[in-house]
């Protein structure tokens, strides 16, 4: 029976580092894309961490009532679509983060290249 517990905890302590993962992934290629996209701009450490965690909490619900997982390269044109309106989104739920239209486009497909190649942004 104790075996059982360990494995829950340390599933737990698991799934707790796989999104801490995600999340310091997901930091890193919205600098990178932000960096990279006109039109697009982070103000501070912090305001980049809070955006990471917004699109992290929007794709998952976007996954969790669609099925569609918001990449760019992860279900052809709706994906890249999703992306850029999630990258679009996240402006009314972060201050000091803003993106046009045209940028959150181009955005989506920076994001979904850097992504590609960053580690460490699996599937929860």
């Amino acid at each position: 029976m104790q075996g059982t517990q360990e494995n829950q905890a340390n599933s737990g302590a698991s799934t707790v580092w796989q999104i801490v993962g995600r999340l310091i992934a997901s930091a890193v290629v919205l600098a990178i894309t932000a960096f990279f996209t006109p039109g697009f701009s982070i103000n501070s450490f912090w305001t980049l961490v809070i955006a990471a965690i917004v699109l992290t909490v929007i794709d998952y619900l976007v996954i969790k009532f669609t099925g569609l997982h918001a990449s760019p390269f992860g279900k052809g044109f709706v994906g890249f679509a999703l992306a850029a309106i999630v990258l679009y989104v996240t402006q009314f739920f972060v201050a000091g983060y803003s993106i046009s239209w045209m940028a959150a486009i181009i955005g989506a497909l920076i994001y979904g290249v850097v992504d590609y190649f960053i580690p460490g942004n699996q599937q929860m």
